[in-house]
């Protein structure tokens, strides 16, 4: 979340998708640390696939909205250009 913030701040859309995929990456980082949870006995199995495929569904988030923000950012230059 706090990527998306920095990201908001940021003057193009490029700058701000940037941020947006460190901010896929942050939620893989979470996944991985989960992992470690599951192994050290903290969540059980039935736990840790909830909590993983929640995280797997908003880590695809960031990825549209970069996605979008890069194609919205070329449409821009484009127009600016005609």
């Amino acid at each position: 979340m706090a990527n998306i913030a920095e990201g908001n701040g940021r003057r193009t859309n490029i700058d701000f998708a940037s941020f947006v995929v460190q901010a896929h990456g942050s939620a893989a980082e979470v996944q991985s640390y989960l992992y470690v949870a599951l192994d050290l006995e903290y969540v059980n199995q039935d736990d840790f696939d909830e909590i993983f495929d929640l995280f797997d569904e908003v880590s695809r988030m960031p990825i549209s909205l970069a996605q979008y923000l890069r194609k919205s950012q070329e449409t821009r230059k484009t127009q600016r250009t005609q």
